[in-house]
């Protein structure tokens, strides 16, 4: 008879008629989380944005052939036109021309300049009576522009985007176990409503029975009326708890299908893990992991980069000279197979100067200012630098205290059901009161609750530390990605 008031360690969640229930495992939901949930989805459009900003930089090292052309142009107007003696008239154009250039540019990075060759072709047609045409041939230009003392954004950018690259990668693969710990929220919150719920429900026809048992005990005078009515109450508690838990567990359970991306005709019964993996950290390896391995690191270097590359443009922007060179040939006929032949040499040199005699010092004053900014960014680095090690080390000791709080937890709950089943069958043979039942049943609640939340930490402290070292200490391995077949797909 006493063996119906034990509580089942896994109860079915509640039964929904217009769905179908599947049991999910915590490995399962993660690995729905990281494929379907918003949160993976925008992870993945981040690095992609990194790629291609990545891709487009490295482009920008390469040759890039262009065309341009003006195909046609075609002019029928008045235009002024200044006579020998100084007087203006105005002259009618019908003209129609056209035009073609095909060049190929290449960046020098080392030096910050621009080469480019060239060819071009232009037509010219002089429309209505006695008009004519023309051709101009360019067969081959070669120019150069090259700025001089002013900042080379090319060789920076080779410096800096690289890193920010490396940085993007490496969120990447962090915001993916980010992913993981807040599947295990969601997880873990609907299988502790789960539980409560089934606590509740067994509670309540524990309480019932009990009150039923009560009323025949009264009618013999075996307990007092005191006691008749404390059950009854907590027949009635017991009730509400059920409502209030029914209710509880429906909003968890719509939380982590949300999440997962899964379908709300689905019933998710979260299975309670059986194992944890059981590892013991060492805090100076996680940390040498993490300064390895982390976005942080990357997002230092970037930083401190950046800080360099703003002083440079200020300094480079004290003076400016800049140097542009072209030389090529060029042909004019009125046929385009002549306009070929009679080559003509086409040569062009022009330097640019740009100083600034008298400014208030208001360029040196921008040096200084980023210089100022770079004192700034270095200190705040080494202040994160310094949270970053502390939070490390905190993390690390709560996750080695957790295995043991979680064996705690683990026989402390044994222990509560076992006590619990014990206190219903001598409360049945007149023994024990109801206050003396009634704190055997809440520890028990209290005994599973603790259990799972501490389970839960367990599992979260465990995904926090490898979304900070990128490294699977379970396996001892490295957290990687094909990022190429990431970001294809």
């Amino acid at each position: 008879m006493a063996s119906c008031f034990c509580l089942p360690m896994a109860a079915n969640a509640q039964e929904d008629s217009t769905g179908y229930e599947r049991d999910i495992t915590l490995s399962e939901a993660i690995a729905l989380a990281r494929t379907q949930s918003v949160d993976a989805a925008v992870a993945l459009n981040e690095l992609k944005t990194a790629y291609w900003e990545y891709r487009t930089f490295r482009a920008n090292l390469l040759p890039e052939i262009s065309f341009t052309g003006t195909l046609p142009n075609y002019s029928k107007s008045y235009s002024s036109y200044q006579n020998s003696d100084g007087s203006y008239t105005f002259v009618r154009n019908n003209v129609l021309e056209m035009s073609g250039e095909l060049s190929v540019n290449q960046n020098i990075w080392f030096t910050g300049g621009q080469i480019s060759v060239t060819s071009s072709l232009d037509y010219l047609r002089q429309l209505g009576a006695g008009g004519g045409r023309n051709f101009m041939t360019v067969p081959v230009s070669l120019e150069l522009s090259q700025p001089i003392f002013g900042v080379n954004t090319l060789k920076w950018n080779r410096r800096i985007e690289p890193v920010r690259y490396a940085e993007a990668k490496a969120a990447f693969i962090s915001a993916t176990e980010e992913v993981t710990m807040s599947t295990i929220s969601y997880f873990f919150q609907l299988l502790l409503a789960k539980e409560q719920l089934a606590t509740a429900r067994q509670n309540k026809e524990n309480s019932d029975r009990l009150y039923e048992v009560a009323k025949a005990k009264r009618r013999m005078g075996q307990i007092s009326e005191n006691d008749l009515l404390q059950l009854k109450l907590n027949a009635l508690q017991g009730k509400a708890d059920v409502t209030e838990a029914e209710s509880n567990f429906n909003s968890n359970m719509f939380q982590l299908r949300s999440f997962l991306g899964v379908s709300e005709d689905e019933m998710l019964n979260p299975v309670l893990p059986e194992t944890v993996p059981e590892v013991k950290m060492d805090y100076k390896r996680v940390l040498a992991k993490a300064l390895e391995r982390n976005s942080f690191a990357q997002n230092i270097r970037r930083r401190q980069l950046e800080a360099d590359f703003d002083v440079a443009t200020a300094k480079g922007n004290l003076r400016s000279i800049n140097l542009f060179a072209s030389i090529g040939y060029t042909g004019r006929d009125r046929k385009l197979k002549s306009a070929y032949h009679g080559l003509v040499d086409n040569q062009l040199v022009e330097v640019g100067v740009s100083i600034p005699i008298l400014d208030w010092g208001k360029r040196r004053g921008q040096v200084r200012v980023a210089q100022s900014n770079r004192e700034v960014v270095l200190s705040q680095i080494k202040q994160e630098q310094m949270n970053f090690n502390q939070n490390i080390f905190l993390l690390v000791e709560n996750f080695n205290n957790q295995a043991q709080q979680l064996g705690i937890a683990e026989e402390a709950d044994t222990i509560a059901q076992r006590r619990y089943k014990t206190s219903v069958e001598t409360f049945m043979i007149g023994k024990i009161s109801t206050l003396d039942l009634n704190d055997a049943q809440a520890s028990k609640d209290e005994a599973r609750q603790t259990h799972i939340s501490e389970l839960y930490s367990y599992w979260y402290y465990f995904y926090q530390i490898r979304s900070l070292t990128l490294w699977d200490f379970e396996l001892d391995a490295p957290l990687e990605a094909d990022f190429e077949a990431v970001v294809r797909n």
